[in-house]
Formats: structure tokens, C-alpha cells, sequence
């Protein structure tokens, strides 16, 4: 059972990439652009251009969230959201209380730490990354420089 689930892998983290990308960048969306639902608190508005740090966590999240809901450039798009919803939690929702569930931090917390996790795996299955990967290891020929040397 273990060598099946293991042979799987891949194409969870893929999966969970795509959505956990997907998410973050619908929140982008709805902060920047007013669409479903719109920016939390604002009752179907958009978060005011440059104000700190709604907007800039706003632009994070939409192109943030869609590198990896693409799987392109995962782990360093997937680091910056991570850091960014650990910026949230601890300056926005701790200082309510300690703990998330009574701060009202879980999303910010889960996003954080789903995001650090596809740091260490990376993009899975289906993503971008592979495609751009498999193409650069193809087109690269060993030099003489490179080349073992046969003894």
C-alpha cells in the first residue's frame, strides 16, 4: 500500500498546488478587482490602490498564487506567499489574541504554511516547472569540458 501511495505523490502535491494556488490567487483577485465578493469588509469593493498593506499583499497573492497554481517558478513564488501570510498573521491577527482560532488567523496561517511546504516539494505533477526543466536538460550537450573522461 505504501509503494502505491508513494508512486502517487507527485500528482497530490500537484493537485494540492493547483488548488491551494487557486485559492490564493481568487483572493488577489477579489481584493484588487472586486470580483466575488470583493475585498473583505468592503461589501463588494476593492482594496484602495497603494495603501499599505492591503494592496501589496493583494498583488502578492494574485501573482503569487498564480505561479503556482501554474507550477511555474513554485518554490520561489510559493516562499514569497508564505512570508507574506506570515507577515498577515503576526501583524494583523495576533494582536488580537494569541491563538488563531480566536484571532480569526487560520487562513492566513494555513496559506503560510501550505505555502512553505511546496517550497521543500516543489511544483508536483502538472506543472510548468517540469515542462521548462525537461526543455533546458534537452537542448543542453555536454561540452569537452563537461564530458567524462573514459579511462
Amino acid at each position: 500500500m505504501s509503494a502505491r501511495l508513494n508512486s502517487a505523490q507527485p500528482y497530490a502535491i500537484g493537485l494540492f498546488r493547483v488548488v491551494a494556488g487557486l485559492l490564493f490567487t481568487v483572493h488577489g483577485a477579489a481584493s484588487l478587482f472586486g470580483v466575488l465578493g470583493g475585498a473583505m469588509g468592503t461589501q463588494g469593493g476593492t482594496v484602495e490602490a497603494g495603501t499599505w498593506p492591503g494592496w501589496y499583499a493583494a498583488v502578492i497573492q494574485l501573482v503569487a498564487g498564480g505561479l503556482v497554481l501554474l507550477g511555474l517558478g513554485t518554490r520561489g513564488a510559493a516562499l514569497v506567499a508564505s512570508g507574506s501570510m506570515a507577515f498577515a498573521y503576526f501583524d494583523v491577527h495576533q494582536q488580537a489574541a494569541l491563538w488563531p482560532i480566536q484571532n480569526g488567523g487560520e487562513l492566513s496561517v494555513l496559506f503560510c504554511w501550505s505555502f512553505l511546504l511546496l517550497v521543500f516539494t516543489g511544483s508536483g505533477a502538472f506543472g510548468l516547472d517540469r515542462l521548462v526543466t525537461r526543455r533546458t536538460a534537452m537542448t543542453r550537450q555536454p561540452s569537452a569540458e563537461q564530458a567524462p573522461i573514459a579511462a
